[in-house]
């Protein structure tokens, strides 16, 4: 199955995590399962910060950007692996595999700028909160939304514009379960792939930029949160930050150690840990970390089918119409991913 003519561009051989069929069915049915939660919960979180009138506020605008964004991250790389395991099929072809690159670079890069926004947020909330709404105004969250999806685009179009540009001569077997572009730089056996560094490197300075940013949002968040008198207070405060953090911290860890270990001719366990960990564990956490300690969200979901009967009676048309957008581009996404 290994391909070593230079100019045969067709296809990629995705190795996944076994050889052994029945470890690939187990494995499908584990994506399976962690693929519908992260669906059912991120869709259920855009629908209830939609419907619920209490949760117009800037926080719960860029919750339910940060749902759409998982919810389309998960759907660029489990739909295939589960679909290559099912089948005992690997290949993946050159196109599929670019537009997976692009749109993993993207999502994942405006993943992490709207963390970014939500930290900077939580902290104007907590450190000002007299100058909040002045601060925070809609046309303000507007452009932050927009700054967001721009620069995971144009994360995408570098990244996706430097990986094409590599020349391969090496058997293009890729050890992943998806298009991971640290191995697809190793395939290449001439110094083309210094593009994809450079833009690796540019952009690991702007992910260390928005890392640093959340950091000093958090000291001053907690600087704040301890002068409270108020222990309610403290623990309400802690509740919807503590959260949060943990997001950041965890997708950003586990991305890096991922990106920056050097790269192996052979996957090991924690090559394939760590990429579970930072494309699938997020976005099915991610609904369930923030509505578990948050009251607002809990009564909302509560009161979800009254909201949803409530809405569809004014708005129906609306509603349908901005889910059929929703299931169209997400349905697209899974689309490009499978054969």
């Amino acid at each position: 199955m290994a391909m070593t003519n230079e100019t045969d561009m067709n296809r990629f051989l995705l190795m996944g995590f076994s050889e052994n069929h029945k470890l690939q069915l187990l494995q499908a049915y584990l994506f399976l399962v962690m693929y519908l939660l992260a669906l059912t919960s991120n869709f259920i979180i855009i629908t209830i910060t939609t419907l619920d009138e209490h949760l117009q506020f800037p926080m719960y605008h860029f919750l339910k950007q940060l749902s759409l964004l998982d919810l389309s991250f998960i759907s660029v790389t489990v739909p295939q692996s589960i679909h290559n395991s099912l089948t005992g099929n690997g290949y993946i072809s050159y196109a599929q595999c670019m537009l997976q690159v692009f749109f993993f670079t993207s999502l994942g890069c405006a993943e992490m700028a709207i963390l970014t926004v939500m930290s900077y947020d939580r902290y104007v909330a907590i450190c000002f909160p007299l100058h909040y709404e002045l601060i925070m105004d809609a046309r303000k969250c507007k452009s932050a939304v927009i700054a967001v999806w721009v620069s995971g685009g144009i994360s995408g179009i570098l990244y996706t514009a430097a990986t094409c540009s590599i020349t391969f001569c090496r058997s293009k077997v890729i050890h992943q379960f998806f298009c991971d572009v640290p191995q697809i730089a190793k395939l290449s056996c001439s110094n083309d792939y210094l593009a994809v560094i450079g833009v690796a490197a540019f952009m690991s300075l702007a992910a260390s930029a928005c890392f640093i940013s959340i950091a000093l949002s958090y000291v001053h968040i907690f600087s704040t949160v301890l002068r409270i008198p108020s222990a309610e207070g403290r623990s309400k405060v802690f509740s919807t930050c503590l959260p949060h953090l943990f997001v950041v911290s965890f997708f950003l860890f586990t991305a890096m150690c991922a990106y920056l270990k050097p790269t192996s001719d052979a996957a090991t366990a924690l090559d394939l840990v760590l990429s579970v960990c930072y494309t699938i564990i997020p976005p099915t956490l991610n609904p369930v970390i923030y509505s578990l300690r948050n009251e607002a969200m809990k009564g909302a979901l509560r009161n979800l089918p009254t909201l949803a009967g409530r809405f569809t009676e004014k708005k129906g048309f609306m509603f349908v119409s901005s889910y059929k957008i929703l299931f169209i581009w997400n349905f697209s996404l899974i689309l490009i991913s499978i054969k």
